[in-house]
């Protein structure tokens, strides 16, 4: 057993996994149809669909990058949730009513409404494969607390396949029975720990400085740890104004109304007025908790210095976590950390079953959502795609040296600006067709391969480094928009080939 995990520690942390499962299998016990099962019969409270996406769009990065952001740099990072906050009210305007005018299960069902249903297809099997793969990383990042707790226990190579095997098995148990209803409300629970994780180091950071948290101010406001503005106007950096407010609206807009994983809950609530609430409700809630997450950061510098020689960034709040947590609320702390990301993995479980479900299995067998073989086949996909995601991280290399989650967030931000376009096109574009959209969106995401793994691919055909290069300096808050961009421009040069359709079937 490493040193600084007690079996008090232990202890919490098999409470807090088993509470979780006991809590999902119970409050999903009951499933009359698919509806039920992907949307709870739309029967959740706005405040509980509210903070099911706050806890949703929270794992390891925001937990541990965010305060290691702060400490190498300053508070920057609210431009980028204040840009967040107005991507949700363009969402609750835009998109919402039009997912609340049909019985609607999936975020993609809309662009069948509008151009048919092999757009349908195509961009539900693009969320699939790209939700598939980043989710399997991040479940191989949340295992790693379990990994510390196993070492000792179990031989060396099978201590991080032991802690996937755990931690999947455990999550897909109670995501298999219970469905939206369970995946909602062990989001709260798992929303409750990690906050609560996150004002205990907050309280005990001000205790170990002999002046508390004043100190920690007049320390960190002369050294510009304090600042949150920057009007620099270039698209190099991530953290400021103009990224922050139009970049960071444009990530929030595909993130919370074209990825199915959110898109899912919102349908979940129980009118268009509660989903509209429950959305920008989050944006609110996901600032505070980015000031909560980014003081931490800043207390961190102020305990440890500028220059304590941390290998990097994200092993800041680790070790002070290891270093300076008393038992008990070290094994909350660490099932802060499982809680943060098992509720992402449990999401995408069931919103990943929805897409194969309602996008693929009822279009291809002409049978009803209502039909009882809908319900029971939606459950095998749960499954099926809770071992396609489990593998996936026990296939996952452990000597990986680039951090896992820039990996995972590198998987979904190129087709994201894509997704997001295709329904603009759709909304703002009445000469579109589907294979307008089809093209535009494929050329958007081609795109943005080239813009988001630029300096790989530069590295792998130095010919095209001259041009890379320039691609590679751009910062990501602006990939969605510029995605978004070029699906748009491709898609309306694309229904120029064509005569105009006699109408929008999404006016």
């Amino acid at each position: 057993m490493p040193s600084g995990i007690s079996a008090l520690d232990i202890i919490v942390i098999l409470l807090y996994l088993t509470g979780t499962t006991l809590l999902g299998m119970w409050v999903g016990r009951r499933q009359r149809d698919a509806k039920d099962y992907f949307v709870a019969g739309r029967s959740i409270p706005w405040w509980a669909v509210m903070f099911s996406v706050v806890a949703s769009e929270t794992s390891a990065l925001t937990f541990i990058s965010i305060p290691g952001l702060a400490y190498v740099g300053n508070l920057g990072f609210l431009q980028v949730s204040v840009g967040y906050l107005l991507g949700r009210i363009v969402i609750a305007a835009v998109l919402l009513p039009r997912y609340y005018q049909g019985e609607l299960v999936t975020a993609y069902a809309l662009l069948e409404q509008r151009f048919g249903l092999a757009t349908r297809r195509f961009t539900s099997i693009v969320f699939m494969v790209t939700r598939g793969l980043a989710d399997s990383v991040r479940v191989f990042a949340t295992a790693i607390p379990i990994a510390l707790i196993l070492e000792g226990v179990v031989p060396r190579q099978w201590v991080m396949p032991t802690a996937v095997l755990v931690l999947g098995t455990l999550t897909i148990a109670y995501t298999y029975r219970g469905g939206m209803r369970a995946v909602v409300w062990t989001e709260i629970l798992q929303a409750t720990v990690y906050i609560v994780g996150g004002i205990s180091a907050l309280v005990l950071l001000g205790h170990l400085m002999t002046g508390g948290w004043s100190q920690i101010i007049s320390v960190a406001g002369p050294a510009g740890k304090l600042q949150f503005i920057d009007f620099y106007t270039g698209f190099d950096r991530p953290h400021t104004i103009f990224a922050g407010l139009i970049g960071g609206a444009f990530l929030s807009m595909a993130s919370h109304g074209a990825d199915q994983l959110i898109v899912q809950r919102l349908l979940s609530a129980r009118t268009l007025r509660d989903a509209q609430t429950a959305v920008i409700g989050s944006g609110i809630v996901v600032t505070l908790q980015f000031v909560l997450f980014l003081m931490i950061g800043v207390g961190l510098w102020a305990l440890y210095g500028p220059n304590h020689g941390f290998a990097k960034a994200d092993d800041v709040f680790p070790t002070f976590i290891l270093q300076y947590m008393p038992h008990g609320l070290l094994g909350l702390v660490l099932a802060a950390i499982l809680a943060a990301t098992m509720s992402t993995h449990s999401g995408a479980i069931n919103s990943l079953a929805a897409a194969a479900t309602h996008d693929i299995y009822l279009p291809l067998t002409g049978r009803q959502a209502d039909d009882p073989r809908t319900l029971r086949v939606g459950k095998i996909f749960a499954l099926l795609w809770g071992v396609v995601l489990t593998g996936g991280a026990l296939l996952f290399p452990q000597n990986q040296q680039t951090p896992v989650v820039v990996i995972a967030l590198s998987i979904a931000s190129f087709t994201y600006g894509g997704l997001l376009g295709g329904f603009f096109l759709g909304i703002l574009w009445r000469r579109a067709t589907q294979p307008d959209a089809i093209i535009g969106m494929s050329v958007g995401i081609l795109a943005m391969a080239f813009v988001v793994f630029a300096k790989q691919i530069a590295a792998a055909v130095p010919a095209w480094r001259g041009v890379l290069q320039p691609l590679g300096t751009i910062a990501w808050p602006w990939y969605v928009l510029i995605g978004t961009v070029i699906t748009l421009v491709i898609g309306m040069l694309a229904s120029y080939a064509h005569v105009a359709p006699p109408r929008d079937a999404l006016a």
